[in-house]
């Protein structure tokens, strides 16, 4: 056996950093310092304002009075347009949540087989409605009410119809027309996260499932793909809730606000309205607060049905 050599006066003088000290971290605390700061101050003040301003009665010119849940009070037993916009608002959210979703990973999925230079192209094909904000107009030419909209110019050519339908004023039509515009401009944030997810997935680990006996590529998606990228999956089910539950200027461009029979009006349609044309800031903030409710705890379901995935 070799003897340990003893260690040198300056070894035995040097006392090395604690592991972790703040000194060791300070270059982190500073680097993630400014995300922290906007992080603080426009979504951790504003969502506390919220709360406090749902407990008073403030119109933007006199000093806000309290009053304590009578705004909560007044959503829920005294609002009857409030639960149209939650009943409407929760169709948004099963519907095109969901659909979104899946339609995002599955166009990801099919895409992600093409050569680089075809992916690069499609992907940037599927994410331009989200690059350009007010792209959802084009819809209002596509279902015009008169013969040149290139919906009814196209069924009555066809002769399907024989007069135009004023698609934007049928509360029979708004809802579908609303939740197609929705999914065409949400999914290109979830189409580009799951693509990017699964450019991720280690060939490796499909050719060592191939030796464990994975046989086709459904099995590669269960077993492989999916756990492989829960991640990406959860941030763009994130993504979905939070376009579904903020459906708004789609709804008010397309239909206007009230929309036909309520049809579409939803939550956050509802709360620009409280607050920009009626100043109910407190009765506003109120329905920010139980909007923000829902949408935590719809994530945290979402959160529980994914995890099942990396199982």
């Amino acid at each position: 056996m070799f003897a340990k050599s003893k260690p040198s006066k300056l070894q035995r003088e040097r006392k090395p950093a604690a592991e972790g000290s703040f000194i060791e971290q300070f270059p982190m605390f500073v680097m993630a310092a400014p995300f922290v700061i906007f992080f603080f101050i426009f979504t951790i003040v504003p969502i506390f304002s919220s709360i406090f301003f749902s407990l008073t009665s403030y119109d933007m010119i006199s000093a806000p009075h309290f009053v304590g849940l009578d705004n909560y009070r007044r959503l829920i037993a005294n609002d009857p347009d409030f639960m149209v916009t939650v009943k409407n608002t929760f169709v948004f959210a099963v519907v095109a949540g969901p659909l979104g979703f899946l339609l995002a990973f599955l166009l990801a999925w099919l895409v992600n087989e093409f050569t680089p230079t075809i992916r690069a192209f499609l992907s940037f094909m599927f994410y331009a409605p989200s690059l350009v904000g007010n792209a959802y107009f084009i819809w209002q030419v596509a279902f015009s009410g008169d013969s040149y909209g290139y919906i009814n110019s196209l069924l009555l050519s066809l002769g399907i119809i024989t007069e135009p339908i004023v698609w934007l004023k049928n509360a029979t039509f708004l809802m579908p027309i609303i939740i197609i515009v929705q999914l065409w401009q949400s999914m290109g944030v979830s189409f580009l996260a799951n693509i990017s997810g699964l450019q991720n997935v280690s060939r490796d680990m499909y050719e060592a499932g191939a030796i464990d006996g994975i046989r086709n590529r459904w099995q590669e998606l269960r077993y492989i793909t999916l756990p492989s990228m829960s991640t990406m999956l959860l941030f763009s089910a994130v993504m979905q809730i939070q376009s579904s539950f903020s459906v708004s200027a789609i709804a008010v461009t397309l239909a206007g606000y009230p929309s036909k029979s309520n049809a579409v009006d939803t939550i956050v349609s509802l709360m620009q309205d409280m607050a920009t044309v009626r100043y109910e800031l407190g009765y506003a903030s109120a329905i920010a607060v139980v909007l923000f409710i829902m949408m935590v705890t719809t994530r945290l379901l979402v959160g529980k049905i994914l995890s099942t995935v990396e199982k």
